[in-house]
């Protein structure tokens, strides 16, 4: 039973021991924190410049228009809440998936929904990098 339970946990987070710098889920963690306090000096160097970031709506955003979008306070999230995360690993690629509850306002109107979300860490230059960030609306 206890092999069993250890096997399962290795199972739900991946091969994330196989990657470089040790990526785990608190890196995730912070892409959210930030986000949720429109932290742009704290968020911006953990993106990539040639970050991407597609929106359940279909938008598609860079690097510096999200940051520019949270630092004007056009876009203000109130809540993100993750669950169902799986973390899988390959080199120097962390591929990050699961659902989250967000809400929060853009361009002053409110909005809340449950996602399916998908996002793609590198390692490069001894730090782990979001280089794509996609979400999809389930609810």
């Amino acid at each position: 039973m206890r092999l069993l339970s250890i096997a399962i946990l290795c199972c739900s987070y991946g091969s994330w021991a196989a990657c470089p710098g040790q990526f785990d889920s608190s890196t995730d963690q912070q892409w959210n924190q930030f986000r949720l306090h429109s932290d742009v000096k704290r968020l911006g160097p953990l993106l990539a410049e040639e970050f991407v970031l597609t929106h359940s709506d279909g938008r598609v955003e860079n690097k510096h228009s999200y940051l520019q979008d949270l630092a004007s306070s056009n876009r203000v999230n109130t809540q993100i809440e993750n669950f169902d995360v799986q973390i899988r690993c390959f080199e120097n690629t962390a591929i990050v998936t699961g659902r989250t509850l967000q809400q929060g306002i853009s361009a002053g109107k409110k909005w809340q929904g449950e996602f399916r979300f998908t996002r793609l860490w590198f390692y490069q230059n001894n730090q782990w990098l979001l280089q794509a960030s996609h979400s999809s609306r389930l609810r």
